[in-house]
């Protein structure tokens, strides 16, 4: 497929996770190459630990930095190139790759979508915008909650230069960062169900950023902003929804008096 390379996110010394990819990768039918994993921030990223504690109530882990900077390093390169989009995924997953191809092939600007995840690791409120996408039972929806993880996706330039231009203070790990669509304005779009899954192995990451630690009183506080702004998204989206059904109906019974109308002309 012309345009549309896959950029594999991978630590250069995981030998074994890039040949478990590589081998369910074969005959995938895209063109991929493996993306060296940073081990710490790029030099066009700036982290500042007591921002990041009252945004997210502790400090970023070295492997959270390293991710965020990966992602953040994919865009940078896929934006030198004059691909209109891209598709990011982590080497640890297993991958639908026909799904995926049938996707990537759509010209998915013309649809609105700028971002489009492949996999996200939470349920949550959610709109189908699209049903039967590409092929029968593939849906395309707007995530209003946090979804978490950063497995796969495709990425469109538009949306990959508004991240790269306004991602480069580090104040979150990287999955909440673009989780952020009512601040960021690129809407939190996935396909449903998803197109591939994490595989059951160690994160190298690591688990430590899950050990809960005492609330800071500055992360409460932007948890709570974080969360209206969540419901507000989703409150809109339902009164723009009931609002759409009045419309409609109000039209269907337009139309029927027009046509009623228009016979009682014709008789008279």
């Amino acid at each position: 497929m012309v345009g549309t390379k896959v950029y594999v996110i991978s630590m250069a010394g995981s030998r074994e996770r890039r040949r478990r990819f590589s081998r369910h990768a074969e005959d995938c039918g895209l063109e991929w190459q493996f993306f060296d994993a940073h081990t710490k921030l790029a030099p066009d990223l700036s982290y500042d630990e007591e921002v990041a504690i009252a945004n997210h109530g502790r400090p970023l882990t070295a492997g959270e930095l390293g991710c965020y900077s990966s992602h953040y390093g994919v865009w940078r390169n896929f934006l030198k190139t004059k691909d209109e989009k891209c598709v990011v995924l982590e080497d640890d997953v297993v991958v639908d790759w026909a799904g995926v191809q049938l996707v990537a092939n759509v010209e998915l600007t013309s649809f609105g979508i700028k971002y489009l995840r492949l996999y996200h690791k939470r349920p949550g409120r959610m709109q189908v915008l699209a049903s039967d996408f590409g092929r029968r039972s593939l849906h395309i929806v707007e995530l209003f909650d946090k979804a978490y993880g950063t497995q796969g996706y495709i990425i469109c330039r538009s949306a990959a230069e508004m991240f790269c231009g306004t991602f480069s203070d580090v104040v979150r790990p990287i999955d909440d960062q673009m989780d952020r669509y009512f601040d960021h304005g690129v809407r939190n779009l996935s396909v449903y169900p998803s197109l591939l899954f994490e595989e059951s192995v160690r994160s190298e990451i690591g688990s430590s950023r899950f050990t809960q630690k005492a609330a800071v009183p500055a992360a409460l506080r932007q948890a709570r902003l974080d969360k209206t702004a969540r419901n507000h998204a989703f409150l809109r989206y339902r009164a723009r929804a009931v609002l759409g059904k009045l419309t409609g109906r109000f039209e269907r019974a337009h139309g029927r008096l027009r046509t009623i109308t228009t016979f009682s002309d014709r008789g008279g």
